[in-house]
């Protein structure tokens, strides 16, 4: 598979690294909270609109492969533009970065370097220290290019619609945990199709020190404490007082989310006294992904100092960044490019948000992983100012028990070896020196070495059909520390 044992095996040194907690042990309620105290964190970084990985990791050389190799297939794409259109090799026009991205990353099945976009100073920053995974062309059989539909695969992990709606996490959430719980935040105003299931609480809100439930914003504090009243009276009535398991259900759940509502605002005060320092570096950064990971911080802070037992309990985040549907003023690879700035306001607020979590508690860098993804590529060949919608991109995976280095392969982006729109091809053939990684892949790895699932396969469906294209052989090696 794209993600070969022999490259997890090579970085760790090690025989295995599986897990032995399964999903049925995290269904007693007892384990769960033992659990609790010493479990993992995950967030979800996604980048909305479709982000241009071959701009993202980009060969700085052709490798061993010769003329004609990585270096030349790119640059040739991103100074030609559509059409045979020739372009100039710097400016607003075409979209090529220079030849020496760094730090240089060797692509395995090619021999290339590969580097960063130059944007990405905070995950290169987080890479030099080994606590990034880049792992290269990831999509999934028979690419969707709309954006709602590759959004929902990816979001559900099933490419097929075999599972149903419930996302990716969602089925981890909801088979982990039980309708009184809240283990998931997501900073949006609704909840994200990753998180999305029926089993379980997940909180959507924009910022904690706004969130307000069962009234609106604007009241005063007699009126909401009236309400609050009312509405706990309600609940709790209805939580005693019928044989019907409905009625009891319905109250406690309603109990726990006026519960949330009055506990989560007070994430904002505390962390702002506790952690100034830390408050003032994302006010000072400025950016929409500064101010959303500050929040999930804040709901950290609050589950590492248990200010709010029982209530403020989450582990599972996500966030996004818009701004990726570049198909007009893409940019080169310099200051106030708009890929340029997007890349600059994640990877700083990233690497802020994991320097931040790590000096919370002694070894917390170590218990959290970000997963930062987006729902395709873009095309190989520029068009004038931009890129259109493509198909397999990278994927980082980063945190403190990451096994850092490059995994998967490059996508083949030789002219000759692309489909009909000029995007590279899905490939599951064991012959194909460009395989390429199922996002079910990525997905599976985080799940059993990082969530502790013994058997991923009971949440991400195996497609069957022809091995050349459709994921069959699962590899979850990606490579975190035992």
């Amino acid at each position: 598979m794209a993600m070969t044992r022999r490259q997890f095996l090579k970085r760790t040194g090690i025989a295995t690294a599986g897990t032995v907690v399964g999903p049925s042990l995290f269904r007693n309620p007892l384990l769960r909270n033992a659990l609790a105290a010493t479990g993992n964190y995950l967030v979800i970084f996604y980048l909305d609109g479709g982000n241009d990985g071959l701009n993202t990791i980009v060969p700085a050389d052709n490798g061993t492969v010769g003329t004609g190799g990585l270096r030349d297939q790119y640059q040739a794409a991103r100074v030609a533009g559509a059409g045979g259109l020739r372009l100039p090799t710097s400016g607003t026009g075409a979209l090529l970065i220079p030849s020496n991205p760094a730090p240089a990353m060797l692509d395995e099945n090619t021999g290339a370097q590969l580097g960063f976009h130059p944007g990405l100073q905070g995950i290169k920053n987080l890479y030099a220290q080994g606590h990034v995974a880049v792992i290269q062309g990831v999509g999934y059989p028979n690419a969707n290019l709309s954006h709602d539909e590759s959004s929902r695969r990816w979001e559900t992990g099933d490419p097929f619609g075999v599972l149903g709606s419930d996302g990716w996490v969602g089925r981890y959430l909801e088979d982990n945990y039980g309708g009184l719980d809240i283990p998931g935040v997501n900073i949006r105003d609704n909840v994200a199709g990753t998180f999305a299931q029926g089993g379980t609480g997940v909180l959507a809100l924009r910022r904690v020190t706004d969130f307000s439930f069962p009234y609106g914003s604007g009241l005063g504090s007699t009126e909401r404490g009236r309400l609050a009243t009312a509405f706990a009276d309600v609940h709790n009535a209805a939580s005693v007082t019928s044989a019907n398991p409905t009625y009891p259900y319905t109250g406690n759940t309603g109990w726990l989310a006026q519960q949330a509502t009055q506990a989560y605002p007070f994430l904002d005060s505390e962390y702002r006294t506790q952690r100034a320092t830390y408050n003032q570096r994302y006010t000072d950064l400025n950016t929409g992904s500064a101010r959303n990971l500050r929040e999930i911080a804040k709901v950290i802070w609050g589950v590492v100092n248990n200010a709010h037992p029982g209530v403020v309990t989450a582990r599972y985040f996500e966030t996004r960044q818009g701004g990726y549907d570049t198909h007009s003023d893409q940019g080169v690879g310099t200051a106030g490019n708009q890929q340029y700035s997007l890349f600059r306001q994640m990877g700083d607020a990233i690497e802020l948000f994991y320097e931040d979590v790590g000096a919370m508690q002694a070894g917390l860098g170590d218990k959290i992983t970000i997963l930062v993804w987006s729902e395709f590529s873009r095309r190989i060949g520029q068009n004038d100012t931009g890129t259109d919608h493509g198909t397999q991109g990278p994927v980082f995976v980063i945190g403190g028990k990451v096994v850092g280095g490059v995994y998967g392969n490059h996508p083949d982006i030789s002219p000759a070896a692309l489909d009909s729109d000029g995007n590279t091809v899905y490939s599951q053939a064991a012959a194909n020196a460009s395989r390429s990684t199922d996002l079910r892949d990525v997905y599976g790895t985080v799940l059993n070495r990082w969530l502790g699932v013994t058997d991923p396969l009971t949440m991400l469906p195996i497609d069957g059909g022809s091995p050349s294209t459709r994921w069959t052989v699962p590899d979850f090696d990606m490579g975190f520390l035992p």
